[in-house]
């Protein structure tokens, strides 16, 4: 799969940084993702005239690595990122959040997230255990309506940018 020869080729040291627009996710909008050269990295692609929200994030070449689509019919919010027709990942919110909005991620295959932070001003952290794993951010882009998520070595980018996608679309309905 190309997400594991991009690791490979950034070298175990160095994270890498995507660019992300803030609130670009909706039915019918298609996107680049670029990296910190201005590089379209991933495409996600808003498919309209669903029954239900779905965005795919496809690769340069335009193959599918993940689908994220909205469950209804929930109590509390809920989307969930599959890859190859299973359930990658599920992203909810947390019922009860006096102060801030909380999301945790439950990943089917391995251990689970948690997301720290303003999730709604783009400042937070994804977090496996203690590990910090990405962090998302407006700070390193002067871009208007622009954030970055910067992936830590050896994740799966993927899967970090469909979360990011997730909380998104949640806390900006």
């Amino acid at each position: 799969m190309g997400l594991l020869r991009r690791h490979e080729e950034r070298g175990s040291d160095s994270a890498v940084r995507y660019q992300m627009r803030q609130k670009i996710f909706s039915i019918g909008d298609d996107y680049w993702i670029e990296n910190e050269q201005g590089e379209r990295v991933f495409k996600v692609d808003g498919k309209a005239l669903r029954v239900r929200e779905t965005m795919i994030i496809e690769d340069v070449t335009g193959a599918e690595l993940c689908k994220i689509h909205q469950k209804m019919l929930r109590v509390r919010d809920t989307m969930e990122i599959e890859r190859d027709g299973d359930t990658l990942a599920t992203v909810k919110k947390a019922m009860i959040t006096p102060l801030r909005e909380r999301f945790s991620v439950d990943v089917r295959h391995g251990d689970d997230l948690e997301v720290h932070g303003n999730i709604v001003d783009h400042e937070y952290r994804i977090e496996r255990g203690r590990d910090k794993i990405a962090e998302v951010s407006k700070r390193w882009f002067r871009v208007r309506e622009t954030y970055g998520i910067e992936v830590a070595p050896g994740q799966d980018d993927a899967l970090i940018l469909a979360v990011a996608a997730c909380l998104d679309r949640m806390s900006h309905d």
